[in-house]
């Protein structure tokens, strides 16, 4: 039975009346009563206290009836009794006050905090059921809400108007006063709470990078970063978009924002690049607008002059002045105008014929304007003189590799690393600077270890853009060889330093690295050992041996596994593999086991190998039919010459080309009934002579001929008995059925003697009548 009750109602509300049947006289009240519930002997069952669904929601009980000395009746009966909920506790926040942080320009509607609350009250009624609200938000700038709840979950976000004002320069803070309600908020008679939630506006870090500038025709590697973008949470996904058409860009953009350039730039073809930065969420929706990405192709002087023609004309009138414009010789470069790269240089470098003497022109060095010079012209000295004119770009100062690397600091100290740090760590970035002509081969910075890893087992690499070397693990630390590695860098330039100057210690820095031990495994020699033996070899022979050592020096146990066979064990000790059993190449010709190294003490760390065991082939097994001729009969006595061609094999390891077998009749009298002669090295033919006798039972079929069909007299057939058994089976059979007669013709006798005793003794007990 099953009672519903209101927590809070008044004591000594009757509950049920219970009725009770002979002999019981009395009721008794078992379970979870808390004190609170009772019943009188009369089966009344009440509450003397009110309850309280929070304390108890659901009380099992237990209802019996009694006899007058308290032996149970009936029952016990389950009684269940629900404490339904009323409206008695107030919502409570979980905190008195939240901290919390935005970024400005955050999306809209996407939770950054969430306030919580609870409720004592049943979650299934509308006394649980909690509503949050913003009642205060300060500053409230022109009484707009930058800040948004859900009223049920409690989740905080920014309304579409904070998204777009939210300003950390002009307000770097906020302060709400966030409401709870019970009853659904519905009810003037709910309960309510409050608390504080202060909230730091952080900067947007969604902002377009400054433009960036690539030198054109660049022989670093690529892809190489230039500039970086980040959305202001974690989980965006970004692309890149062309504005202008479907992008073929030479860029792209890593998932942690990175930017980079793909291939070397040629200005001369593009000297620009505008693109754009997007950042998505997880189902493809942006999350703001798109970042503009400006990229400026930087020129340099790959582009020689070139000129209009081959052949410029100009002409002069005799006895021009001296110093006279005869014309301006013009020459073009595609370097980027208005730059060093672009800026033309002009000289005469010949002048055909030199009379009445050398040097009657020359041209100004920059214009090109070619002018008289010497003294004026006469046309029966020449009429035509022919100049040579060079043009070049600008004049090329090549820095010389007078300046040597210095390290920024001579110690970069000690580091500890335990032996199993992964290979490809970076461990330490160590710098140099040199002041000769950036990017180019004299201030490159080449870094090499010169003392202290003999082995190998550090490398550097250079960043080429800031010459900061990144000391990274090449092959795995071992503390049993070396714990400790002072270590000496080495700072070069790939360009020879001018004569004179030298490398010294200012090129050169140190550190110190000490390895700590870790417990390792032990080592096989290889990971797979190999051996070869006879099959036939005897038992407990040595077939391989295997050997590991352990890093720590500690003795080391060996033994199998997989040994399905169980041909091979192993010693523990010195790691040599012998034969347990005969071996049979026919049933596996490559035998594999696993051999485990243990360690002895420590850890008891294990290690691997594999040992193959290739058994060679030996001829144990004879040669047999390849299948069954049985299909087949001759017949006898012999009316036609017959043939057969029958194939022969045996189970060892086939011979290259083929096998080779010898045929022969084994009956001697057979043979002048019988020829065998050979095919090929598998295959043979039996062939009869007149009046031949089978001699080759078993192999193949020989019988009696009648019209043509083969009959032969039936043998012994599996399940069919034999004569002798069959008379066994009769005579048992009539035996039992003797015995069975015999027993029931002596019961039937006895019963008929039992009958007569009993029918005489009634005669003499029954009274005379006259």
């Amino acid at each position: 039975m099953t009672f519903s009750i209101f927590e809070g109602q008044e004591p000594s509300q009757v509950i049920f009346q219970f009725k009770a049947s002979p002999p019981a006289v009395t009721f008794k009240l078992t379970g979870e009563t808390d004190g609170i519930f009772q019943i009188q002997p009369d089966g009344l069952l009440y509450h003397n206290k009110a309850l309280d669904r929070e304390t108890r929601a659901v009380h099992k009980l237990q209802v019996s009836t009694l006899d007058a000395y308290g032996a149970t009746v009936e029952g016990p009966v389950p009684i269940t009794i629900e404490v339904k909920d009323i409206n008695d506790n107030r919502p409570t926040f979980l905190q008195p006050n939240y901290e919390g942080s935005v970024r400005q320009n955050s999306r809209p509607g996407k939770p950054f905090m969430y306030v919580n609350a609870t409720d004592l009250d049943d979650p299934t009624t509308p006394n649980g059921q909690l509503i949050y609200e913003i009642i205060i938000q300060l500053p409230k700038i022109n009484d707009v809400m930058y800040f948004q709840i859900n009223n049920k979950t409690g989740a905080i976000s920014l309304t579409l108007e904070g998204s777009r004002e939210l300003d950390p320069i002009k307000n770097p803070s906020y302060r709400l006063v966030v409401s709870v309600k019970d009853m659904g908020g519905q009810n003037d008679h709910s309960f309510s709470d409050s608390t504080s939630v202060n909230i730091m506006v952080k900067e947007n870090i969604w902002k377009a990078p400054e433009p960036v500038e690539i030198v054109e025709n660049s022989t670093d590697p690529h892809p190489i970063k230039i500039t970086q973008v980040q959305w202001n949470e974690p989980g965006a996904q970004y692309s890149l978009v062309e504005k202008e058409k479907p992008s073929t860009l030479p860029f792209s953009i890593d998932q942690e924002g990175g930017i980079y350039v793909t291939q070397p730039l040629d200005r001369e073809e593009k000297d620009s690049y505008v693109f754009y930065a997007v950042a998505k969420d997880e189902i493809g929706k942006p999350l703001a607008l798109p970042l503009q990405i400006r990229v400026k192709v930087k020129d340099i002087n790959d582009n020689p002059p070139t000129c209009p023609s081959a052949v410029t004309v100009f002409e002069v009138q005799e006895n021009e002045d001296i110093g006279s414009n005869i014309g301006t010789f013009i020459g073009h470069d595609m370097d980027e105008e208005n730059t060093a790269n672009s800026v033309l240089v002009y000289k005469i470098v010949d002048q055909i014929p030199k009379l009445p003497k050398e040097g009657l022109f020359l041209v100004q060095t920059y214009s090109g304007v070619v002018q008289l010079a010497g003294q004026s012209l006469k046309k029966q000295d020449t009429p035509q003189y022919n100049l040579t004119i060079e043009v070049s770009d600008k004049d090329q100062f090549i820095d010389i590799n007078d300046q040597i690397p210095i390290f920024e600091q001579s110690d970069y100290g000690n580091l500890t690393l335990a032996e199993d740090t992964a290979v490809g760590s970076t461990i330490l970035t160590i710098r140099a600077t040199d002041t000769d002509e950036p990017f180019t081969g004299s201030s490159k910075i080449l870094y090499r270890i010169i003392q202290g890893d003999s082995e190998g087992r550090l490398g550097i690499d250079t960043d080429p853009h800031t010459n900061a070397g990144y000391v990274i693990i090449k092959k795995p630390l071992d503390f049993e060889t070396v714990a400790v590695h002072n270590i000496v860098f080495q700072a070069e330039n790939p360009e020879p330093l001018v004569s004179g100057v030298n490398y010294n210690t200012s090129s050169s820095a140190k550190f110190k690295l000490i390895v700590t031990d870790v417990n390792e495994a032990p080592q096989f020699s290889q990971r797979i050992y190999q051996a070869k033996v006879r099959e036939d070899v005897a038992v407990g022979t040595k077939v391989g041996n295997v050997t590991a050592k352990d890093p720590e020096n500690l003795d080391i146990s060996y033994s199998l596994r997989d040994n399905t066979r169980g041909w091979l064990k192993i010693d523990p000790v010195t790691g040599e593999i012998f034969t347990t059993a005969p071996l049979d190449r026919e049933a596996e010709s490559l035998y594999r086991v696993q051999v485990m190294a243990t360690e002895v003490g420590g850890s008891s760390q294990s290690s691997i190998a594999s040992f193959h065991l290739t058994l060679l082939d030996v001829n144990d097994n004879p040669p047999r039919l390849a299948k069954e001729y049985t299909g087949l009969f001759l017949c006898h006595p012999l009316h036609q010459e017959g043939t057969l061609i029958f194939e022969v094999t045996d189970d060892d390891q086939r011979s290259f080309p083929s096998p080779h077998f010898s045929y022969s009749l084994v009956s001697e009298s057979s043979r002048n009934d019988w020829e065998v002669s050979r095919v090929n090295g598998t295959h043979a033919k039996l062939s009869t002579n007149d009046g031949g006798r089978p001699p080759l039972e078993g192999y193949i079929t020989f019988c009696t001929c009648v019209e043509g069909h083969c009959f032969q007299p039936a043998g012994h057939q599996p399940g069919m008995p034999t004569v002798g058994m069959a008379v066994g089976i009769l005579l048992t059979t009539f035996l039992v059925i003797g015995i069975i007669l015999a027993v029931v013709f002596i019961r039937i006798k006895r019963m008929k003697a039992k009958i007569l005793f009993e029918s005489a003794q009634a005669s003499e007990a029954q009274p005379l009548r006259n």
